[in-house]
């Protein structure tokens, strides 16, 4: 009920207001069953311009740090984000990946769309990065389509770090259905896995026209705050006079 109440009374139409997304493809969006909805991940404003612009219900896998915060202010945090549809996830320890899997078969096996963003993090320069395997596994072990989609100008709105967006152009794309009925089966052979994925990818980097990086986010993002690490230590700033 709360999702509904933030969708279309309290959230989803301040959202509109603000950034007026322009929205192309929305009818590539299956109106029932189940459904796989895979998009690049730019902003943390992603988790509700989506919801906001479909008119399907949709679940998103989130990260289990938005749950589980201390005190008031975590728990209405967690409050909030269970009901704008997101389910915790623990994205740490060997079992994370086959966690965040049994999640999500469980939400498509009741018919509803799942939301998916394959690179695993957001995106810390605006880039897209390579996918993980998992929307894969859940695309051929469920039997549902994937619809493609491009969140275009939220990285501009919201880069990492800024709590409050600022106003720009945001655009939503999302492209045809990618049926991956001829791998039923081969959900477990690892060279079809990542086919798959890259299928998957390279959709959402047609629709969205980003640089791709044939690199797993998390990884260049640690990368690249070591160097920056390195570079303060080598060149540290001199106090001024």
């Amino acid at each position: 009920m709360f999702y509904y109440l933030l969708k279309y009374v309290l959230l989803g139409p301040l959202l509109r207001l603000v950034f007026r997304p322009r929205i192309e493809g929305l009818e590539h969006v299956p109106s029932s069953g189940a459904a796989i909805v895979a998009g690049n991940h730019l902003s943390f404003s992603d988790h509700f311009l989506m919801p906001a612009v479909l008119k399907r219900r949709i679940t998103f896998l989130a990260k289990a740090e938005y749950f589980t915060g201390p005190g008031l202010k975590g728990r209405l945090t967690a409050f909030f984000f269970h009901s704008a549809g997101q389910i915790p996830v623990d994205r740490s320890g060997k079992e994370a990946g086959q966690a965040a899997i049994r999640e999500g078969l469980g939400v498509l096996g009741k018919g509803e769309l799942l939301g998916i963003y394959p690179e695993g993090t957001r995106s810390h320069d605006g880039r897209l990065y390579k996918g993980k395997v998992g929307v894969a596994v859940m695309a051929l072990k469920a039997g549902v389509p994937v619809v493609p989609c491009a969140m275009i100008g939220t990285f501009e709105a919201q880069p990492p770090g800024r709590k409050i967006p600022r106003i720009h152009p945001v655009a939503i794309r999302f492209g045809e259905p990618l049926d991956f009925s001829r791998y039923a089966g081969m959900e477990n052979e690892k060279a079809v896995l990542r086919a798959a994925t890259d299928e998957i990818m390279y959709a959402i980097l047609s629709l969205s026209g980003q640089e791709y990086v044939d690199q797993y986010a998390a990884v260049a993002k640690a990368a690249d705050a070591e160097r920056e690490a390195e570079d303060k230590r080598r060149f540290p700033r001199m106090p001024l006079s």
